[in-house]
């Protein structure tokens, strides 16, 4: 991308996509769900789409407003080292219908700027909107993983007197 070899852009952000999946069915349709899997395959999407949207933003593909709506939509406290801490794997997480919405909408919009080099037509206008739709269904769903009572699940539980429950 920060090379502009966007061919290999477009297959390797294809090559993510489809392994993605195809992990993702192999998950649910034998049932090889772990508690670990559930922690990094989100974060793995979302590793994926702060790289390319940085890179995006680099080469003026995305407007820097969007790691702007990336970062705030990320839940407190907002730190680079608490947010890649493995050691805090202490909760299930289960995606909201908005977060997998938000995450298809991600994807898209990465996907179509990654690709837009080498589209013929200007798809300009479609990226503009697309930006505010990712915005507004990025706060969305970050706000979803807050207020959805089933969403975070913990798993070890401290109470007050000290002890594991």
């Amino acid at each position: 991308m920060l090379n502009d070899q966007h061919l290999w852009s477009v297959g390797l952000f294809a090559y993510a996509g489809l392994t993605d999946l195809l992990d993702g069915y192999i998950a649910r349709r034998w049932n090889k769900r772990t508690v670990v899997g559930t922690i990094i395959d989100p974060m793995a999407d979302k590793t994926l789409m702060t790289i390319l949207t940085v890179c995006l933003a680099i080469k003026g593909g995305l407007p820097v407003s969007a790691i702007y709506y990336r970062w705030i939509s990320l839940p407190e406290p907002k730190t680079f080292s608490r947010y890649w801490d493995f050691s805090l794997p202490s909760a299930e997480v289960r995606p909201t219908t908005i977060s997998k919405y938000n995450t298809a909408l991600q994807l898209l919009l990465v996907g179509l700027a990654t690709a837009n080099p080498v589209i013929p037509a200007d798809i300009s206008s479609v990226l503009s909107v697309l930006h505010y739709v990712v915005a507004t269904t990025t706060i969305w769903s970050g706000a979803s993983y807050i207020y959805t009572k089933d969403a975070v699940k913990l798993l070890h539980q401290t109470s007050k007197d000290g002890k594991s429950q």
